[in-house]
């Protein structure tokens, strides 16, 4: 019993301990009958009519001895024992009940006490240690949500749209150009209720006048009857004026004397000046308007026009450029592609693949002009790289004319004479383009192939004549290397150029014994190129790279400048020896390459006539050729 209580809440009090007790009491009673009916069902009835007799001879002999005082006062004497007996029972109920209640409460208030212990535990837990999980989920909530968005645009709908926006701003340029008013773009105020408080401090009258409908038709003649009496309104005022001054002239001149004529006089002279003086003022702001119009005019046409035709032939296109800034140019470019774009219409697309051979055309001019325009070509080569991108077989088609002529000519020069010279600037250009344009890297191209190929011609067949040969030769080295630079392929040609320049720097005395190779030649009137004539001008050197106009021609006249240019090849060789020895140091026969540069460095070269810069580049190629591959 001590367990079921102990087991309950604690609501369960005396009450439940009592119905429980009342339970068990019933039980037992019915227990008895039972046990009373199944004597008097199942055991032939036998027991029962004898416990029966026995009883009624009780009963009578009980009847017979006691008489009816006795048996009351037996009654009442059973009655207060048994209210005794359920008082007694009841007092130790409520004494078991109040010692259960007092027990749980103490196990009670111990395990209380021990949750709240763990529950301080874990919350010291938490705030040392919170959980990951939580953290991210409150994060993500407080997170903003990704807003749904239109979908992206195709390339078509892209060129369309800012063809459009071109149109818009070419109309509203050609409107400017021909002084039209613009269009009123403020926003007029609605229809003004009752309710409203004309707090919008709205200066300007609104003209607007609300639509009404008689029979389906609209109702004009409001409107021009609201004119009407406008304008018999002005009438009638200018009537009542006139009136009021006919009545003041005739009382002026009921009462005229001449005083009166003088200030009268005086008036109409005031009157007449300042009518003079408004006129003037309307005259000059008319004047002023006339001036503003004329100058909007001005820079309206010599505002660039946001829409281009394509340009059909390369005279064409030279007239849209020719007299613009750089920035202009590059401009106008941009400007024909968007407004020619090959989605807008089919025969986009040929004017745009012609206008990239126009470009081509247009940087040859550049570079012939004194001085060559290079910042602009460095901005064209961004044009052509997005024509390149948009149609690379015409683009690839036109480098290949390009280089055909170019070679195609050398070879006309080296039959007829034996020999041929370094292409212009212009050509030298063409070469440093394909490299942005094309792909380098690929084991064969159709551009990058006959370009490499051209420029090794240019390296074996050209001899260097002068100190422009030279910066020709050093910019086609630069060019090889960048060409190879992701593959990795040996040039001979490349070496054999640098070590040829090289040779160029020693005195013809000193280099006895050391052979070129094919087809350049040890005993030649301009093996001593590159000598430095004075010692004295290495000290005035300084290190700077070498001018791309030196490849048109040299100004420098003075015995100095040429001493210096010259000082600037030998740096701009060695660099390009490091390079080289950088890129071809994992080949077998890195040695066997690097060995005839590095015993004219070591040897031959006049280091000790050189500056303290050039002195250390050599030491460290010296080095670095002598380390263990």
């Amino acid at each position: 019993s001590l367990f079921f209580f102990y087991k309950r809440p604690l609501y369960f009090n005396s009450c439940s301990i009592l119905c429980q007790v009342y339970a068990l009491l019933v039980n037992s009673f019915n227990f008895s009958l039972l046990a009373e009916l199944t004597a008097a069902h199942f055991g032939g009835g036998g027991g029962l009519l004898r416990k029966k007799a026995l009883s009624g001879q009780e009963d009578e002999k009980d009847e017979k001895c006691k008489s009816r005082k006795e048996l009351i006062e037996e009654l009442i004497a059973k009655s207060k024992q048994e209210k005794r007996e359920r008082q007694v029972q009841r007092e130790n109920t409520l004494e078991l009940t109040e010692k259960l209640d007092s027990d749980w409460k103490e196990i009670q208030a111990f395990l209380s006490h021990k949750n709240a212990k763990s529950e301080t535990k874990h919350k010291v837990e938490e705030k040392v240690k919170p959980d990951e999980y939580d953290m991210i989920v409150r994060e993500l909530g407080f997170e903003m949500k990704a807003q749904p968005s239109g979908r992206m645009k195709t390339e078509e709908e892209l060129a369309k749209e800012e063809q459009e926006r071109l149109l818009q701003l070419e109309a509203d340029r050609l409107r400017r150009m021909h002084g039209e008013d613009e269009f009123d773009t403020k926003k007029k105020p609605k229809h003004i209720s009752a309710d409203d408080l004309a707090d919008g401090f709205i200066l300007d009258k609104d003209d607007r006048r609300l639509l009404s409908y008689n029979d389906g038709k609209l109702n004009i003649e409001d409107d021009k009857n609201e004119e009407v009496e406008e304008s018999t309104e002005g009438k009638e005022d200018d009537s009542e004026e006139e009136e009021s001054g006919e009545e003041s002239g005739s009382e002026a001149e009921a009462i005229d004397s001449p005083s009166d004529l003088d200030s009268d006089d005086g008036s109409v002279e005031e009157t007449s000046a300042g009518e003079e003086q408004k006129k003037r003022n309307a005259g000059n702001k008319n004047k002023l308007q006339s001036k503003e119009q004329n100058a909007r005019k001005k820079a309206t046409t010599s505002e660039l026009p946001y829409t281009f035709a394509a340009p059909g032939s390369y005279e064409q296109l030279k007239a849209l450029l020719l007299g613009r800034t750089m920035e202009e140019q590059l401009l106008v470019i941009e400007r024909i592609q968007k407004s020619n774009h090959p989605s807008l219409a089919v025969e986009n697309r040929a004017k745009l693949e012609k206008l990239f051979g126009f470009l081509l055309e247009y940087i040859v001019e550049l570079t012939a002009r004194e001085p060559p325009e290079l910042k602009t070509i460095d901005q064209l080569v961004l044009s052509l790289y997005d024509l390149c991108q948009m149609f690379p077989d015409a683009a690839s088609n036109h480098m290949k004319l390009v280089l055909q002529d170019a070679s195609h000519d050398m070879e006309e020069i080296l039959e007829t004479r034996g020999r041929a010279p370094f292409p212009g600037l212009d050509m030298l250009i063409y070469l440093k383009t394909i490299a942005i344009l094309f792909p380098t890297s690929d084991c064969w191209h159709p551009v990058v192939t006959p370009s490499m190929v051209y420029m090794s011609q240019l390296l074996t067949k050209c001899p260097v004549t002068s100190l422009q040969d030279v910066v020709k030769g050093l910019f086609v080295c630069c060019l090889f290397l960048q060409y190879v630079s992701v593959s990795q392929r040996y040039i001979p040609e490349l070496v054999n150029f640098l070590l040829r320049i090289l040779h160029m720097a020693v005195p013809s005395a000193g280099v006895q014994g050391h052979t070129l190779m094919h087809p350049f030649r040890s005993l030649d009137k301009n093996g001593n190129l590159l000598v430095i004539s004075e010692a004295a001008d290495t000290r005035t050197w300084q290190k700077q790279n070498l001018p791309l106009h030196m490849v048109i021609g040299s100004k420098e006249n003075s015995r100095t400048e040429v001493n210096h240019l010259r000082l600037s090849c030998i740096d701009t060789c060695l660099s390009l020896v490091k390079r080289c020895a950088a890129l071809y140091g994992l080949l077998p026969s890195f040695q066997e390459i690097m060995k005839p540069i590095q015993m004219l460095l070591s040897q031959h070269m006049p280091v000790s006539e050189y500056p303290a810069q050039l002195q250390v580049r050599m030491y460290c190629q010296l080095l670095q050729k002598q380390a263990p591959v």
